[in-house]
């Protein structure tokens, strides 16, 4: 009836330190991205298809995470670690759900790039506020029958070995390895899902970075390629990070992967890189930047006033 999240429960010494750790990121990763979500939304300069996108994005990381921090301070909290079956199937269906989601938006912001790189006259175009809701509400969309059915398919397995998951969330390879009879095809279906919605996004990613790269070396002016790059360089930042842990996750034959390495890349993929995420994308964009500072100075106006 239920399953036990081992989470660090080898580290028992630890667990109030983690906790406060966990929290903290949690709390940074809400904090940092509702900012984002605030700037691009009330900044007239960011009112364009890349922040668009932007707001999106962390808005998705802001539900990934809650997918899993909050569940996983209270086990720390407990060190319990107890869930129950349709507990663990929806952790596990909205996690996978979102992973997903994330993937091809990144696909779409690489998509953006592209766009306003190699073909800047039609920009406005290609690039119209219709496309961009057309493509956010696909990357949002076409993963939910895909993860819903994937979830229904692991929970249709008999588990009568132990019900001990040594993982801090409910994902697809612990279960697996719980689970009794031929998983074969389970497995089989995990790396069609993990190439569908893991490998084609990537490798459309890194083709259009091959265009974006070839177009910016064609630039005479160093200043033009200077801001091309750098327009780019944080988003391919992301790219890698996520998909790289992401891949070696679902993609890497499981008996070369051992239970502490599968635990480690996956609190790569589900906090550490959320966490990075609005670091990346603010330190080294001059629009966001200016953006803060006026909020700043519009907050520090009003308290005067009052």
């Amino acid at each position: 009836m239920e399953f036990i999240l081992l989470g660090f429960s080898d580290v028992p010494h630890l667990q109030w330190i983690l906790f406060m750790i966990f929290l903290f990121i949690y709390l940074t990763i809400l904090m940092c991205n509702s900012i984002i979500i605030l700037l691009t939304k009330t900044d007239p300069a960011l009112q364009t298809p890349m922040y668009f996108f932007l707001s999106n994005f962390s808005f998705l990381e802001i539900c990934y995470v809650t997918a899993t921090i909050p569940r996983m301070l209270v086990d720390l909290y407990t060190r319990k670690g107890s869930i129950s079956v349709l507990a663990c199937a929806t952790q596990m269906c909205f996690v996978l759900l979102l992973g997903g989601t994330e993937c091809l938006l990144l696909m779409v912001m690489a998509y953006d790039r592209y766009v306003a790189i190699c073909k800047p006259l039609q920009y406005s175009l290609l690039m119209n506020y219709n496309v961009c809701m057309q493509l956010v509400a696909a990357s949002w969309i076409s993963g939910i029958p895909v993860e819903i059915g994937q979830t229904y398919q692991i929970f249709s397995l008999h588990f009568c070995g132990s019900n001990r998951i040594n993982h801090f969330f409910c994902d697809i390879p612990p279960l697996l390895k719980l689970a009794c009879g031929d998983t074969f095809v389970n497995k089989i279906a995990v790396y069609v899902v993990a190439v569908v919605f893991v490998m084609v996004p990537f490798l459309l990613i890194i083709f259009s970075y091959g265009k974006i790269i070839s177009n910016i070396l064609r630039l005479s002016s160093a200043k033009g390629r200077a801001k091309a790059f750098s327009t780019c360089s944080s988003h391919l930042t992301v790219v890698v990070l996520f998909y790289g842990t992401a891949s070696v996750t679902y993609l890497q034959p499981k008996p070369s992967q051992s239970e502490g390495m599968g635990k480690l890349l996956s609190l790569f993929y589900t906090i550490l890189i959320p966490a990075l995420n609005p670091i990346i994308y603010t330190l080294r964009n001059k629009d966001i930047m200016m953006a803060l500072r006026n909020l700043e100075t519009k907050l520090l106006t009003r308290s005067k006033n009052l």
